[in-house]
């Protein structure tokens, strides 16, 4: 049992306390906690009856609703935040955080804060990435003319879950198929969820100088079902039906977040050097009803597929949401960044360069797949690094603290009064 949870049990059962000494961070364990509190229980039920209809009935009810609002607010909810792609677990985090905070976008389009825990800040290690993309090409060394785009896929078909996962959405999206999109977002969702963003970056964001490769990228979203339809929807219809979704609305407010422009930043970021972050946000949006993609071949602009056409008083609504994704300074930045890493700065990495292999599948100008899965055995876990070490005597430390503190606390809960 964690601190926390223990924590809360302990002061619960002292006197129907409603504030743990830590508060949970993850929106789960604190429903769990609620759960274990009589008083805490009894006005969660009571918060989650109280629609708006029922609000406005009688100043009583209203009242009461309010109450209920403020102290669920400042329970143990109040700092509970959700883990990012958590697949099953995602979706029950994040209706019990919308529970919380329910809302609707303000006049300028933009949400709340985002339900998810922070974003990491820096780039993850290329270590499995380079060492596939070294199988793929043989070992041979050919320097700047490297395909990168092809490289990436290369890479991919040699990763196992890789391979499988995006043969699997490749199947569902095939336009030679009647299109089920949710099927095929809900494929693409697990694609970007369960693989590595080391292999799936460069897959998506690569640099392309010809209009074959410019198609291979633009095909990895598979535009003729997930993108694209016979015509283009008003943009206000696709928040609107994103926001009907907890996935979706999640993710949106987390790009807002992540990739919000700044005119007078250097990189158009309002969070500078937040590149990283802003990419994750985006490619959480893929597979979602507000899936974006590149324009077309030959840049590396993205938008979304609507139209702002018939729009009415709500026009300038309307162009907002359409240039979030089309007109975004900081989204641009980042990709332009992502897609240099592995052209430039050479002198700073160190990195050789590598022809892809030919007998590899994957360079194909469509969204069509080897129907042979790679067969490979299970790829190999990577040792842990011996820094780590020292974290697990830290660790250590950490629970003969927390063993003393529940100690102390059970003296003084369970003791004379």
């Amino acid at each position: 049992m964690g601190l926390p949870l223990l924590l809360g049990l302990l002061l619960a059962r002292a006197g129907g306390l409603v504030l743990s000494l830590e508060q949970p961070h993850n929106c789960i364990t604190a429903e769990n906690l609620c759960m274990t509190d009589p008083s805490c229980n009894a006005t969660y039920l009571t918060f989650q009856q109280c629609s708006q209809s029922l609000a406005k009935s009688s100043y009583e009810a209203k009242d009461k609703c309010l109450e209920a609002k403020t102290f669920i607010r400042n329970s143990y909810f109040q700092e509970c935040k959700c883990p990012r792609r958590t697949r099953k677990k995602e979706e029950r985090c994040l209706r019990i955080y919308w529970t919380i905070h329910p809302t609707l976008p303000q006049a300028d389009f933009h949400l709340e804060v985002s339900p998810y825990e922070a974003a990491a800040s820096e780039e993850s290690s290329k270590t499995k990435y380079n060492k596939l993309a070294t199988q793929a090409s043989g070992s041979r060394v050919f320097g700047d003319s490297t395909n990168i785009c092809l490289e990436a896929a290369n890479v991919c078909q040699l990763d196992h879950k890789c391979v499988r996962l995006r043969t699997h959405y490749a199947q569902i999206c095939s336009a030679e198929y009647p299109c089920d999109q949710r099927k095929c977002h809900r494929g693409l969702r697990h694609f970007f969820e369960r693989v590595s963003m080391e292999i799936t970056k460069p897959l998506l964001f690569c640099p392309c100088q010809d209009d074959v490769c410019g198609k291979r990228r633009w095909n990895t979203i598979v535009p003729e079902c997930s993108f694209q339809s016979n015509s283009k929807p008003n943009c206000l219809l696709l928040l609107d039906s994103c926001l009907k979704d907890h996935i979706c609305k999640s993710r949106l407010v987390d790009f807002q977040e992540q990739c919000k422009s700044l005119d007078t930043s250097s990189d158009g970021c309002f969070r500078r050097n937040n590149h990283a972050a802003c990419l994750e946000a985006y490619m959480g949006m893929i597979g979602t009803p507000m899936t974006p993609n590149y324009i077309n071949n030959s840049t590396a602009d993205v938008t979304l597929w609507c139209s702002c056409e018939n729009s009415g008083n709500q026009k300038e609504d309307c162009d907002q949401i359409l240039e979030s994704f089309a007109d975004n300074r900081c989204l641009k930045s980042a990709i332009q960044s992502q897609m240099g890493l592995n052209q430039v700065n050479t002198d700073i990495e160190d990195q050789s360069q590598f022809t892809p292999s030919l007998n590899i599948q994957g360079d194909g100008t469509s969204t069509v797949f080897t129907s042979q899965m790679y067969q490979g055995s299970e790829e190999k876990k990577f040792p842990v690094l011996k820094d780590n070490q020292s974290d697990l005597t830290g660790s250590s430390r950490d629970c003969r603290s927390s063993l003393i503190l529940t100690s102390t606390l059970l003296l003084l809960l369970l003791g004379p009064p």
